[in-house]
């Protein structure tokens, strides 16, 4: 029996304008993997990104690099806006104004798995960079989807935080992708890793079978 693969690529040229940030891409991706793409800054992780959540959208939830964030509303509004799509106008204005019981004690629950319950009803403007950054990946949790995509979800976190937070991204999703700059920590939780170079694929391989050595070689010119 031959499985359909979640997200497919075949020799698509991926970027804006005539010139293709990455060429010839081929790639598939299959439903309960854990992918981590790693690669220098600029070479197209982003872009990679954004074209396979386009592909997706509708089952996935997205954490972009740079957050989207609201900044005078409060920490549980911006969480919220994580499932605006699955309520109506008139719902959603209600929750504005006065939160749903059901409502808060989810967001409380997920606040306090990301350290953030003591600033629920701070609003972000008042918040750190890393703060900021967990608020953002509680609004990709909270959609509850099959399938995460997140650009760098825990660069502006310190090690312990972002190892318990990869851990709880993984945990609650059955698909994820992720773009890392910290090579050890893509090992250690992502079973596929894929690297980019030169607008394209250079790395494609089992977490199990690599070490550092193999992903240095990837940033090597």
């Amino acid at each position: 029996m031959v499985c359909t693969p979640l997200i497919q690529l075949r020799e698509e040229q991926v970027g804006y304008g005539p010139d293709p940030v990455l060429r010839d891409l081929d790639l598939s991706i299959a439903a309960g993997e854990k992918v981590a793409l790693i690669g220098e800054s600029g070479v197209g992780k982003t872009t990679l990104l954004k074209r396979l959540y386009s592909l997706v959208c509708e089952h996935a939830a997205l954490c972009p690099q740079q957050l989207g964030l609201v900044p005078e509303l409060s920490v549980y509004h911006n969480i919220f806006m994580g499932r605006l799509d699955q309520h109506g106008f008139w719902y959603n204005l209600l929750n504005l104004v006065r939160p749903r019981r059901r409502d808060r004690e989810a967001i409380f629950n997920l606040a306090a798995e990301l350290g953030l319950e003591p600033q629920l009803d701070s609003s972000v403007d008042q918040l750190s960079g890393g703060q900021r950054q967990r608020v953002a990946l509680g609004r990709a949790l909270y959609r509850a989807s099959p399938i995460f995509i997140g650009d760098e979800p825990v660069s502006a976190v310190d090690e312990f935080q972002a190892e318990r937070l990869l851990a709880l991204i993984n945990r609650r999703h059955e698909t994820v992708v992720v773009a890392l700059h910290d090579q050890a920590a893509a090992l250690q939780h992502f079973d596929r890793l894929i690297g980019l170079r030169d607008g394209k694929i250079v790395l494609d391989a089992p977490s199990a079978e690599l070490s550092l050595a193999d992903l240095a070689r990837v940033y090597e010119q």
